[in-house]
């Protein structure tokens, strides 16, 4: 099979340096020094922290853009005269826009930065958002949504280095210090879809299907400005060009260069790989067939539950309205937001650990918590379902709602964490691969989820999808005992163990 790795021919050659000019590397070469302040890991918290902020606001648009629709959905069907079951499209459309233009856009950063990618795509999908407000006929619709799904992966894909958010904790932050960061971030995957339904529900009932959509556009370019105003560059590789660039044509010295592994690639080298790579480690690892599997799990019932909430809470359950349903999503904000809160415990422990082994990668401290809430997200989806009787008051239910945003918010946070030490400069492509599965995943559950509630009846169907948590609830168990023994089986991830003996190091090298 074709080696994915990076080699260095796949280079730009106007960035390269023949082999006999090696002699001269040290004064040829053009890297951060340990305390550059050029370099995003040496700026002061408040740069660091409103790039992060900036871009975790922004990204909540991205999942209110597919969470909102579900307020109208209803509407939708009405407005175009079309069945309950095609109203439904224009939500998995725009989930699998970001499922693709992931794996497209993703080579981008890597070759312009990861700022204009930002801007290109937040701007690109405000103007769509207003055409999909205008459009008069449904085939239209569905267009505009799959391309707003398109464009908006540029923020969402690019996560840990999935593309560019995750990326950019990585650049700002080193290895050991990105759990706090990443916690922060994350709030945006497992809170998304129940702040988006509760936030549009108002625009929804008093106002309708366009406003909605004119509500988006609104958001979506408000965080537009946001990133203009607060969005620095942070990708190295791109930085250290800038720069090389930039002293080559002070000084006229042409042997000037950046490390090997900052240098251009080949566009067309950077798309096989951003297309290629993912795909292969998402069928040989294990690792990551665990992580994709749990996160596309988690991701699936995000929107589910849209349609699930609405018939439990809405007029042929509780019989609230709009806004009743979007309030009743509360109970999952509420357990996401003490996700991060919980999440400084397990922060320690992994510091701790790291400290006691001389600061050696081990990505089995990160699952102790999310061993707990693999025992607890089955327990909350069962607790959940046999509660949805009216003649129960309707709070028992969206506590347990509470316990299912906690479990979910922590062990999606242990999936990103866990493939991001384990493959460090593969978790790219690593981690592309478990959020295209998250998103095709996202994209299919809408499908059937209203009529699996419907047929099977509320306490059976929610019962299924606890029986399915049951089958993942192994995972965080497996990978803390057996992590490390899949992670030195992998020629991927053993490039990355720091704590392995000298014969077995030269092992790696021979399969490497």
């Amino acid at each position: 099979m074709e080696d994915l790795r990076p080699k260095k021919e796949d280079s730009d050659p106007s960035t390269q340096i023949p082999h006999d000019e090696f002699a001269d590397k040290d004064q040829n070469l053009v890297e951060f020094s340990p305390s550059d302040p050029a370099d995003p890991r040496n700026w002061p918290a408040w740069r660091k922290w409103s790039v992060l902020i900036a871009l975790t606001i922004a990204n909540f648009s991205v999942i209110w853009n597919a969470s909102g629709y579900t307020t109208v959905q209803t509407a939708f069907a009405s407005d175009f005269q079309t069945s309950d079951e095609v109203a439904v499209l224009p939500l998995t459309l725009y989930i699998l826009g970001l499922a693709i233009g992931c794996m497209i856009l993703a080579p981008l950063s890597e070759y312009y930065g990861r700022t204009p990618v930002y801007l290109v795509s937040f701007l690109c999908t405000a103007l769509f958002l207003m055409a999909t407000a205008l459009v008069e006929d449904v085939a239209g619709f569905m267009i505009l949504r799959f391309i707003e799904g398109l464009c908006c992966s540029g923020p969402v894909g690019l996560i840990v280095r999935v593309a560019n958010i995750g990326g950019s904790i990585a650049d700002m932050w080193d290895h050991h210090h990105t759990g706090l960061p990443l916690s922060i971030y994350s709030l945006t995957s497992a809170g998304g879809s129940s702040t988006g339904y509760f936030v549009f529900s108002f625009i929804a009932q008093t106002h309708g299907l366009r406003a909605v959509f004119w509500a988006m556009m609104g958001f979506t370019g408000g965080y537009f400005l946001l990133l203009c105003v607060f969005l620095k560059e942070t990708r190295h590789s791109v930085l250290l060009r800038r720069r090389m660039n930039k002293l080559r044509k002070e000084t006229g010295n042409d042997k000037l260069y950046v490390p090997e592994e900052m240098q251009k690639q080949n566009i067309k080298q950077l798309f096989r790989l951003s297309l290629a790579r993912p795909f292969h480690l998402l069928f040989t690892e294990p690792v990551i067939i665990f992580c994709a599997a749990y996160n596309g799990y988690l991701f699936g019932l995000t929107f589910l539950f849209n349609g699930a909430f609405n018939l439990v809470f809405g007029e042929m359950g509780y019989g609230f309205s709009t806004i009743g349903v979007g309030l009743s999503n509360l109970g999952v904000v509420v357990g996401v937001i003490f996700g991060p809160i919980t999440h400084v415990w397990q922060e320690r422990y992994y510091l701790k650990k790291v400290e006691t082994t001389g600061g050696k990668n081990i990505p089995e401290a990160r699952v102790q918590l999310s061993m707990i809430a693999a025992v607890v997200f089955p327990a909350s989806l069962f607790w959940f379902a046999w509660t949805t009787y009216t003649s129960v008051h309707w709070i028992v239910p969206i506590i347990a709602s509470a316990f299912y945003g906690w479990s979910f918010y922590t062990l999606i946070l242990m999936t990103f964490m866990y493939v991001e030490d384990t493959y460090k400069i593969y978790a790219a492509s690593a981690l592309a691969g478990v959020c295209f599965v998250r998103n095709i995943v996202g994209g299919v559950f809408p499908l059937f989820g209203t009529q699996m509630f419907e047929n099977l009846g509320y306490r059976w169907a929610g019962s299924l999808l606890g029986f399915l948590a049951l089958l993942l609830m192994p995972i965080p168990f497996v990978l803390a005992r057996y992590g490390r023994r899949l992670r030195k089986r992998s020629p991927w991830a053993r490039e990355h163990m720091d704590d392995l003996e000298d014969d077995e190091r030269e092992t790696v090298h021979e399969r490497v």
